[in-house]
């Protein structure tokens, strides 16, 4: 008889913790398979839930296109003495005569100096005004060049002029370079730096890892953009520069986010130009050994429609879709299946728990109850004895 509220303090407590279990009030990461797979299109949801296998990663393998066009790639590089506007040239010449055109008097007989035009600057148009000389193309040309055209519209005013033209610094041959570059900056374009790569090189090159760098040139209303490594990947991406280019060095912005039974969860920006699902969960720590199941390793994407039709095999979607890619590491190919499907951007890589873990949950409840179950046994046998 006095073994009866115990027994009755006990068994109201392990029903009540059973009520708990039964009522899925159990914590958990997230959804599991059987809760996945129900909202799929073959079960009447909006997602279409694919394995994936060799012709799955191929139709996914999506890479994002970077590059220069035509334009950029097929212009030549500029001659370091080639003149541009902006340029500002330094003229001299010499007049074989007691009254100059251009001079104050006193000609190479009489040994008066030269007239000297300082800082004539090159005019949006590329042209330069010389008295008697009238308008001249200047831009495009070399000094030289323009040295005989000078020369050659003063002979006829002027006998056997002798002309100098040098070509000092100006703002006609600069390039401006901005964000993660060593020194930001406006460069002008010299001998050595008249390609992109050495540009990049002259302004102390990039401050963030090169496998994330993308650099961005933009020239007039045109616009390129290529990964920094392949610049050396692939020579014909160090392109010519000219004039007025912009340079950008940014990092990459891409990320997926993590969820589930990994190591973290969180918003992951990629490291490389391409990751695939192994990266991407080596990149958050794993899979959680006591928690996540192999085979319930799941990719959640908006896939375009062409892509779409591709790997559903179907010709008949249009727009956006829903896809859910399954990943089962347990399998034979498994490991290979997930090192060869290409993560994207904006992806959600889930995990699902396995179901020892739900089970453990369970029975940490089911004990957690009982032991306050005992308590209350106790406290009752307490206040029993203290009333006897």
């Amino acid at each position: 008889m006095n073994n009866s509220p115990t027994r009755w303090v006990r068994s109201v407590a392990l029903l009540a913790a059973v009520s708990i279990v039964a009522s899925c009030g159990l914590p958990r990461v997230g959804p599991n398979k059987r809760e996945i797979y129900a909202g799929s299109v073959q079960r009447e949801g909006d997602a279409f839930i694919v394995a994936v296998n060799d012709r799955v990663t191929r139709a996914t393998a999506v890479a994002p296109a970077l590059g220069f066009s035509d334009t950029f790639q097929n212009a030549g590089i500029v001659g370091s003495d080639t003149i541009r506007p902006g340029d500002t040239l330094g003229i001299s010449v010499w007049e074989n005569v007691d009254d100059p055109l251009l001079g104050s008097g006193g000609g190479a007989a009489g040994g008066g100096g030269p007239a000297v035009l300082e800082e004539v600057q090159v005019d949006g148009s590329g042209f330069i005004f010389i008295p008697y000389a009238g308008r001249i193309k200047a831009s495009g040309n070399t000094p030289e060049r323009v040295r005989r055209i000078i020369t050659s519209k003063l002979e006829s005013q002027t006998p056997d002029p002798q002309v100098q033209v040098r070509r000092l610094a100006g703002d006609g041959s600069t390039v401006s370079l901005v964000g993660a570059i060593g020194g930001q900056g406006v460069y002008a374009i010299e001998r050595p730096t008249r390609t992109l790569s050495a540009m990049l090189a002259r302004a102390g090159g990039i401050s963030i890892k090169p496998e994330i760098a993308q650099i961005t040139v933009i020239r007039g209303g045109q616009k390129g953009k290529v990964w920094f490594q392949d610049l050396y990947k692939h020579p014909k991406l160090d392109i010519a520069l000219r004039g007025g280019d912009r340079i950008l060095v940014e990092e990459d912005t891409r990320a997926f986010t993590a969820l589930g039974a990994t190591g973290t969860q969180a918003r992951v920006p990629f490291e490389s130009q391409t990751l695939s699902a192994v990266e991407a969960i080596a990149q958050v720590g794993g899979l959680m050994a006591t928690a996540a199941d192999p085979t319930g390793v799941f990719i959640f994407r908006n896939e375009p429609a062409e892509v779409a039709n591709q790997v559903l095999g179907r010709s008949d979607l249009v727009g956006a879709q829903r896809l859910v890619y399954v990943l089962d590491l347990t399998e034979p190919n498994g490991m290979f299946m997930a090192r060869d499907f290409v993560v994207r951007d904006d992806d959600t890589l889930y995990v699902t728990e396995a179901p020892f873990a739900q089970w453990n949950k369970t029975i940490s409840a089911l004990t957690g109850s009982l032991s306050t179950a005992g308590t209350l046994a106790t406290l009752s046998r307490s206040l029993r004895d203290s009333g006897s």
